[in-house]
């Protein structure tokens, strides 16, 4: 079975994607982590939700952040640079960057609905996982971006994001909300609004005129920025069609992964994006398909007796025979899912969590190559625990 190398090698954007708790953070890091050892290129992995155990692993004691810090490696023909989205920053960002001067951006940032509505509304999140894309693309400062994509209870849930989000700023809803600020200006204050009715006589019962000023100027501000909200869902779009964008799908073998993983394939199929590879975690190892040893769990599950030994062996020979089945059945489905992916790539169940560089390298080496996690690398990397942040470009 072979390996990621030559899907990522012929890309500037990876983007992993699949349901939540399947490993796509970690299967991000090693597709990076194994890119910059193989390859000369400068590799970033934005990743979104990243524990510090993580960090920790890559060699970063200062944990990771919005702004991206390098990983010094010091066996790698490349350079591996990681961050963590950090919503309520990039937003900022986002307002500094396109507002229509900077007045107006500080109105919007001062505004008391600005900092609940990025952080809570449903498409924030993903919305800017995709602008932050996009800028790192257009900034040119990296040859491959990796991309750990939000984890959604619906897997497309990103990718919809800018037109989502163009949409609902040009939304009627919002036409309403903004028509008495619009028609009576800043000042339109409780008359103006009453004088709008009869829409606004409840919501000035229920929400009060002050909200209702807030929240009009609010998305008045904001639908400032209209044309590049489309402008950037567009180009965001073209960036995922293009042929440098791979998308890897990660799954667990259990059945509720599976069926988000399959779903999300047929979509990409679909929309005509191009899937780079599915990866399959946590799968059992390959001990449970040995003919041997299932004969001998056999013999074992068929002991005869009432000595404590005896039981404990049925119970060994038993539970064998019941994880070997399971075995069966994870086996089928990969064979199954295989079909419509050119590359796929196992990675065995561990009795420990990926916690160190060793464990990133060796599950990297594996998605790389498609060679046996487990007896590669057995001598990890080393690593200088002394990267610096770089400076944030504006």
């Amino acid at each position: 079975m072979s390996g990621f190398a030559s899907v990522v090698t012929q890309c500037r954007v990876v983007i992993t994607c699949g349901s939540g708790g399947v490993g796509k953070t970690t299967t991000a890091a090693a597709i990076g982590l194994a890119a910059a050892r193989h390859t000369p290129s400068r590799v970033l992995v934005v990743t979104i939700d990243p524990a510090k155990r993580l960090a920790d692993a890559l060699g970063l004691a200062g944990g990771v952040g919005n702004v991206e810090t390098r990983v010094a490696l010091d066996d790698a023909k490349g350079e591996l640079w990681v961050a963590m989205l950090d919503t309520s920053a990039s937003w900022d960002d986002l307002i500094h960057r396109h507002a229509a001067d900077a007045a107006t951006a500080a109105q919007i940032l001062a505004n008391p609905l600005y900092r609940n509505i990025t952080q809570r509304f449903v498409q924030s999140h993903d919305y800017i996982a995709m602008e932050r894309l996009y800028d790192l693309h257009a900034d040119g400062r990296f040859d491959l971006i990796v991309i750990d994509t939000p984890p959604s209870r619906h897997a497309l849930d990103f990718l919809d994001a800018p037109e989502r989000m163009a949409d609902f700023f040009s939304s009627s809803l919002l036409k309403w909300i903004t028509l008495p600020y619009r028609t009576f200006g800043p000042r339109a204050g409780r008359l103006g609004y009453l004088a709008a009715r009869p829409f606004y006589q409840v919501a000035d019962r229920t929400l009060g005129s002050q909200f209702l000023q807030d929240i009009a100027e609010f998305f008045l501000l904001f639908q400032g920025m209209y044309s590049g909200f489309v402008g950037r869902a567009n180009a965001v779009a073209s960036l995922l069609h293009d042929p440098s964008t791979t998308f890897v799908v990660v799954s667990s073998p259990e059945p509720s992964p599976l069926h988000e993983a399959e779903f999300f394939m047929r979509e990409l199929s679909t929309r005509r994006l191009q899937l780079g590879g599915l990866v399959l975690n946590r799968v059992l190892p390959d001990l449970f398909e040995n003919q041997s040893a299932r004969d001998e769990a056999r013999q074992l599950s068929r002991g005869i007796g009432t000595s404590t030994d005896e039981r404990v062996a049925i119970e060994i020979g038993e539970s064998f025979l019941r994880f070997a089945a399971l075995a069966d059945r994870q086996r089928a489905e990969i064979r199954r899912l295989a079909r419509t992916s050119e590359v796929t790539v196992t990675v065995p169940l561990l009795n420990h969590d990926v916690a160190d560089l060793a464990g990133v390298a060796a599950i990297g080496e594996q998605l790389w190559t498609g060679a046996d996690a487990m007896t590669v690398d057995a001598e990890p990397p080393p690593v200088r625990r002394t990267a610096k942040p770089r400076t944030a470009k504006r």
